[in-house]
This record gives C-alpha cells, structure tokens and sequence, in this order.
C-alpha cells in the first residue's frame, strides 16, 4: 500500500528552513499565500500559473487540472483577503466587516468543483475545472469551518513573530503553534536557554 504523505502544505522560515504546517482546512491553507494590509509582502498569486501551483501543494486530491484567467487570480486573492480579515475577527471575538462577508458568500454561491468517478474507479474532477470554481470551493468550506463544530477552535499562532492561522481539530483542543517543529521547537529552545542563564 502506498504511504500517503499527511496534509498540510510545505513552508519555509526566514532562515530557509523547511517544515510542515497543517492549518486543517482548504480555506485556512490561502491564507499562506500572502493577505491584506501587512501580509501583502509575502503575496505569492501574481499569475494563473500561481494559483494552480497552489491547488497542486494543497490538501484538494486529485491535483486538479485547472483553466484560470487573470481575472480570476484577482478574484481569488479578493476573497483570500476578505477571509483573512473575518478568520481574524473570529480569533478577536469581534464581528467581520460586513463587506467581507458579502465577499465570501458571493464566492461560496458559485458553482464549486464537483468531484466525478473515473473509469478506473478513482476520484477525479468533473471537466475543466475554472479559477472561479476553485474560489467557489474554498469558499464553501470557509462557510463550513466559520459556521461548523470547529469554529470556536480558529486560532493564530502563538509566536509573537508568526501570523499563521489554523483551526486545532486536536482532541484536547490544546494546540498552540502553527507547527512543534518550526515555532514550537523554537518556543522550547528559547525556553531552555533562559532556564540555563536563570540556574546560571
């Protein structure tokens, strides 16, 4: 039986080191790709190329083999954008802005990608899937996280230098970092250091 690679996207840290990070749903996984205000210098969706290269590292399967305009690269950084900001709120406890929420909707109300048998009896996507169907998509599963069991569980990083949102779907509900081994890890080297120079 093939081993099959556990979801979550692969991330680099300022240093270049590699990790991996598990937001635990689609919608939650744009946000990596850059955002409103300060996050829009990490913006990695300039072209249609970018938006398929980030269905292909995302937890949709089959990779889906997409048409997308320009214009839709455009939509789907409005929409993560808007998300951004009601995920945020949501983490505050503060109501989104309205016009966000119309943004995220309007997506949602689109038709999404609609997933198909194959001959050989394997999962695929139904036609061509388009950039609008693939927003549609995140859009509908924003809905069902923010409106879902889980919604009260969206969280940011604890890191004070980490801007990574995730919902904890751990049993305890304990969860804290965006991944142990990136800022995790850090947390508890940093913690060491300073009980060395407190005993020292």
């Amino acid at each position: 039986m093939d081993s099959v690679a556990p979801p979550g996207l692969t991330l680099r840290s300022h240093t270049g080191a590699a990790y991996r990070f598990d937001p635990g749903a689609l919608c939650l996984e744009l946000l990596t790709t850059g955002g409103p205000g300060p996050y829009r210098r990490y913006e990695v969706l300039h072209e249609p190329a970018d938006l398929a290269a980030w269905a292909e590292r995302s937890r949709l399967t089959p990779t889906p083999a997409l048409d997308v305009s320009a214009s839709e690269v455009a939509d789907a950084r409005a929409l993560r954008d808007a998300l951004f900001r009601v995920v945020l709120a949501r983490t505050r406890g503060e109501h989104p802005p309205s016009g966000d929420l119309e943004t995220l909707n309007e997506a949602a109300a689109r038709p999404a990608m609609a997933p198909a048998v194959a001959p050989d009896g394997t999962r695929q996507w139904a036609g061509t899937p388009t950039g609008t169907h693939l927003t549609a998509t995140v859009a509908r599963d924003a809905v069902e996280l923010l409106t879902g069991p889980f919604a009260h569980r969206i969280r940011t990083c604890a890191a004070e230098d980490c801007h990574l949102v995730y919902v904890d779907t751990s049993r305890p509900g304990r969860r804290r970092w965006c991944s142990m081994e990136h800022c995790g890890n850090r947390h508890k080297v940093r913690a060491l250091r300073a009980r060395h120079s407190e005993e020292g």
